[in-house]
């Protein structure tokens, strides 16, 4: 082996090869993000379509399946896709398809579907083998124009086939359908739209091609979606959403009241937002129900047949329908919001965020590429039969000559193409140019090409009886005028226009608003304001009695009960809560974890039986122990505290939960939380489990919405047993041993600094260290 050390490279001895890892990663990412973005979840801007879409509609044209024709399995369908085009699973190219072919999902479809693929309701459609498909006049139209050199093909992925690049798309499909895909780093996210305003869009534009993207507007007001709906989204959101490609809309469901007679009544929900599973809506509606989270709704119904129809009944009849449906808009999936993301393929290479003008245009300038080709390709296909036609006019005035030609001569096409060959018969009849019914015919003219000549020797005999000279010249000259007009075309840009102006008109013709479906669905609105009710007004206002057992049974039973009557509980359980409240009270219910949960009082099992577990209500692990059960007051502040003696001031308002997990408030870390108890006076007492006391000022004490708090007194050994806030000059009480409450005024003793150790405590403080 060569040890030169020159510059040059060494030559690798083996099929391995070193590189950097970083670089090696790099250049493998990068080649896979591309084509993530460019072949899979990025739409083309000037037909609107993904390769798996575009691949399934070109392959069930191959199998001729029109939209006029009969239905094929939609196995064989994907099974041809898969192999010959794409070459990915049936399951990913079946499932592609069949959304195709779900009017809830695309706007216009593309798929005529047989059987069933599908449902609002979210279930999944049927096995390839059961359903059967075809095109729709939609793909046809994507599609026109592909026989016509339209636009280009590639090889497909082994290179026995050939695939188009694009459509030549007759209308806008990338917004008349909309679409969505998660490429790497970036996404997409389209809403179909209205195509009769599409195109109104598109010929404003050809007149005026400068014109801005709020002008668009007046043709577009906004995106319709299939499901119908209601669009509550402000204007001038909907004009920067479509100026910069970026924004969302709000969608609500489309509703009325339907009169029950007698003052009765109840909501008719007709449309609901797009991409909305109905089954998973009624499930919400149902939860929201059962955890009383909208008080004011008794019940849901789904009574859809072919059409949405869910029922909502309110509780009573003298709740406001629009405060009912505001307060469902803002809780369930009656109103959502569609994120736009105008992010797509310009020309098939470049990714962009694109406004609705810049995707318009693009979609403009493919069907000016797309009408220049048409045009070059329908004049070589005239040139072509001028040429034959010349061929068959020449033949026809020396159809003798030619017979006998075919009929003796060895090699018929090269004495065809001689110019001598009929020169005998035209100076025999006459010393001039032959005239013919047709006019004169010079020598010159004689001399077949070897495409007439072709052409000729093809041509059946029987084609002799009809092939009539003055029919063939005014083929002729039919032909010449129309190549003359194409001719015409291709030197105009203006004529260019003119003619794609037409074309759209024809295409708006047949899918406009006067076609079926082509209406719009989607209706706009303005949002107004949701009426904020308190939640007290809610529920009717009742006494009740909270009973909570030491085992954590909770139940309410009616009226304001006396507290030390006996109540029944399992066997083994006793009272641990008992107090008065209202039905329009919340709960707070402190756990050892340090976390505070809100029960709503309303929401409590009824007291005739022994009540349910607090802990199926509110996610409180079965370790944790219960401390305290208070009725909220807003506006108040809490003090809590753990075993190790730390603690704060919390305001009370701060401790809400609004989910059944709770509020984490109290950072307790091994040890557990101790003390809960509403803040009262300026002063503050604690003693540990050392029976020491210390009181200080409660301006010590910090106001925190959440944390571990500060030290409130030092100890050697063991924690904190109980603390209380109280007025300083009405001085610290507690209950002796007897029941009797005993008050110490003179607390100069005990007074000292926050976390100091304090001094024991004074004569007659019960021996469990509890102040109550």
């Amino acid at each position: 082996m060569s040890n030169d050390t020159s510059d040059t490279d060494p030559i690798p001895q083996s099929s391995d090869v070193t590189e950097p890892l970083r670089r090696a990663l790099g250049e493998r990412y990068l080649t896979y993000a591309l084509s993530t973005i460019m072949n899979r979840a990025l739409p083309d801007a000037r037909d609107g379509l993904k390769p798996v879409h575009r691949r399934i509609l070109f392959a069930m044209r191959e199998l001729k399946l029109n939209s006029t024709g009969g239905f094929r399995k939609s196995a064989k369908i994907s099974g041809d896709v898969m192999g010959n085009y794409h070459p990915h699973g049936d399951a990913a190219i079946y499932d592609a398809m069949a959304r195709l072919a779900q009017d809830f999902n695309v706007r216009y479809p593309l798929v005529d579907g047989q059987g069933n693929f599908g449902n609002i309701d979210g279930d999944n459609p049927a096995a390839a083998r059961y359903t059967e498909a075809r095109m729709t006049a939609a793909a046809e139209a994507l599609m026109e124009g592909l026989t016509e050199n339209a636009v280009d093909y590639r090889p497909n992925y082994d290179g026995t086939l050939e695939e188009p690049v694009v459509f030549p798309a007759a209308f806008p499909n990338l917004l008349a359908n909309g679409s969505s895909g998660i490429a790497v780093g970036m996404a997409t996210n389209i809403p179909p739209h209205n195509l009769h305003e599409l195109i109104d869009a598109c010929l404003h534009l050809i007149k005026t091609p400068d014109a801005r993207d709020e002008t668009l507007l007046n043709y577009i007001p906004g995106p319709d979606f299939p499901t119908g709906g209601v669009i509550v989204e402000p204007k001038e959101n909907i004009a920067e959403a479509y100026r910069t490609g970026r924004g969302s809309f709000r969608l609500r469901s489309k509703w009325e009241i339907e009169d029950l007679g007698r003052g009765q009544w109840q909501i008719v929900v007709t449309e609901i937002p797009y991409q909305v599973q109905k089954s998973k809506l009624i499930e919400k509606l149902a939860e929201i129900i059962q955890i009383k989270k909208v008080p004011l709704l008794a019940d849901v119904r789904d009574e859809s047949a072919e059409d949405i129809r869910v029922v909502l009944e309110p509780r009573a009849k003298t709740v406001d329908p629009e405060v009912l449906m505001g307060m469902l808009f803002r809780n369930s999936d009656l109103e959502t919001r569609f994120s736009l993301n105008m992010n797509v393929l310009i020309d098939g290479l470049v990714p962009k965020v694109c406004s609705i003008k810049e995707v318009l245009r693009a979609f403009l300038d493919h069907r000016q590429q797309v009408l220049i080709r048409r045009t070059q390709h329908r004049v070589e296909k005239i040139d072509h039969r001028l040429e034959v036609l010349d061929g068959f006019i020449i033949a026809f005035l020396h159809l003798d000559r030619v017979i006998d030609i075919i009929r003796y001569d060895d090699t018929p096409k090269p004495a065809l193409t001689t110019e001598d060959w009929a020169l005998d018969h035209v100076r025999a009849t006459s010393d001039k140019d032959y005239v013919s019914p047709i006019g004169v015919i010079t020598d010159a003219e004689i001399a077949l090409t070897e495409v007439q000549a072709e052409a000729i020797l093809n041509m059946r005999l029987r084609s002799l009886r009809r092939l009539e000279e003055l029919e063939l010249i005014a083929e002729r000259d039919a032909l010449r005028a129309e190549r003359a007009g194409l001719i015409e075309i291709l030197g105009s840009v203006e004529l260019q226009w003119d003619k794609i102006a037409e074309q759209l008109r024809e295409t708006r013709k047949q899918f406009g608003r006067s076609s079926p479906g082509g209406a719009r669905r989607t209706q706009f609105a303005e949002a107004g304001e949701i009426v904020e009710v308190p939640f007290e007004a809610m529920i009717e206002k009742e006494p009740i009695t909270v009973v909570c057992s030491k085992m954590g049974w909770v139940r309410a039973m009616t009226g304001h009960i006396d507290l030390t009557r006996e109540l029944k509980f399992k066997d083994g359980d006793e009272a641990r809560f008992v107090f008065h409240a209202e039905t329009t009270d919340r709960l707070l219910v402190f756990g050892a974890n340090g976390r505070f949960y809100t029960v709503t009082a309303a929401n409590l099992p009824g007291g005739r039986g022994m009540g349910e577990p607090l802990r199926l209500m509110i996610d409180l692990p079965n370790d944790v122990e219960i401390l305290d059960i208070i009725i909220h007051k807003p506006g108040m502040r809490l003090l809590v505290a753990s075993t190790e003696g730390n603690g704060f001031i919390v305001p009370e308002d701060d401790v809400l939960a609004q989910t059944r997990t709770g509020k984490q408030v109290l950072n307790v870390g091994s040890a557990r939380a101790l003390v809960c108890k509403r803040v009262n006076g300026d002063s503050m007492a604690v003693v540990g489990e050392n029976r020491k006391v210390l009181v200080f000022s409660l301006d010590e004490l910090p106001e925190m919405a959440r944390g571990k708090g500060v030290r409130l007194q030092r100890y050697k050994d063991g924690g904190l047993s109980d603390a209380i806030t109280f007025q300083l000059a009405d001085g610290l009480s507690w209950l002796d041993p007897a029941g009797r409450t005993r008050t110490q005024t003179d607390l100069d003793e005990w007074i000292g600094k926050r976390a100091s150790a304090g001094r024991m405590a004074p004569r007659g403080f019960p021996r469990d260290n509890k102040f109550t």
